[in-house]
């Protein structure tokens, strides 16, 4: 099957971002690999690799109603048989969230190495800073640990076991649980928090939810991190009141914008109050 390209150009940054994250997360099948790169002054290309065959969707049209605004045309290119995979890999720049900067493998060489780098590729695990939900995860982990030395932290759906890695390097004293529904992702976080030197400070496992003994006999933890979807946020609304200390903290992420209120009356229904609704390019972090 030959490869294919996805390609759209953007005068609206932002827009081009929340525009890639969505058809990173909604589309089916999902891009093998997707970037959004600065093309001259003013304007923004996204580039999609699919190599599912894709002639004949009009993949615009369906991600207009979950963006919410008019997108440019999309474009569907043959492309050589290259490695796009791993040249999209390499087009990731750094991020730099408030103390932590993630990189790729790549970048190594350029990053100065530092008690709060974070080492991550792009690979079968979601999870590499360049998307909103991720970076809102990083800055509030950021900003809350500067304020408060967490006993225990539960990182629930840990895709990359990127905000793991950072709880651990801003907590050193934490005692830190990561865990996800996919069997490979706990393969790909494990090995992760190896490369970032944490490894033997974070407990994985694989589990749906708070389905897992480790969570049902664990003590309230004193922060839980849970960047999934809305969906899944909803119906854990009642098992995550059970699973975060009284005076704990949730930090709830994977909301589009549209998708926030109903996500907040789920967990002020089970006790908790909202501290602060941070949104970034058509998504919602919520600290409870």
């Amino acid at each position: 099957m030959t490869l294919q390209k996805l390609v759209a150009d953007f005068s609206d940054r932002d827009l081009a971002h929340h525009a890639a994250s969505t058809i990173q997360d909604f589309t089916e099948p999902a891009p093998d690999a997707l970037t959004v790169f600065e093309n001259g002054p003013g304007s923004w290309r996204l580039e999609a690799f699919f190599n599912d065959w894709i002639d004949g969707r009009d993949v615009a049209g369906e991600i207009a109603p979950i963006v919410g605004k008019a997108l440019p045309p999309f474009v569907i290119e043959d492309v050589p048989d290259l490695n796009w995979v791993a040249i999209s890999q390499a087009a990731l720049p750094p991020v730099a969230a408030g103390r932590f900067v993630i990189h790729g493998s790549h970048d190594r060489g350029r990053v100065a190495r530092g008690p709060s780098t974070i080492l991550i590729d792009a690979g079968e695990a979601f999870g590499t800073a360049h998307h909103a939900t991720t970076l809102g995860c990083l800055l509030a982990i950021d900003r809350l640990t500067r304020s408060e030395a967490f006993d225990t932290v539960l990182d629930l759906g840990c895709g990359s076991g990127v905000l793991a890695i950072a709880v651990a390097k801003a907590l050193p004293g934490a005692d830190i649980i990561a865990t996800d529904m996919d069997g490979q992702s706990v393969k790909v976080a494990a090995e992760n928090m190896r490369l970032n030197g944490v490894g033997n400070r974070i407990a994985t496992a694989t589990a749906a939810g708070v389905d897992h003994p480790w969570l049902r006999q664990s003590p309230p933890f004193g922060l839980v991190i849970a960047n999934i979807l809305a969906g899944p946020l909803i119906r854990l609304a009642p098992s995550l009141a059970r699973t975060v200390a009284r005076s704990g903290t949730l930090l709830l992420s994977g909301i589009l914008i549209p998708q926030a209120p109903q996500v907040i009356a789920a967990y002020l229904a089970n006790g908790f109050q909202l501290e602060r609704h941070d949104r970034i390019v058509g998504w919602s972090t919520l600290t409870l």
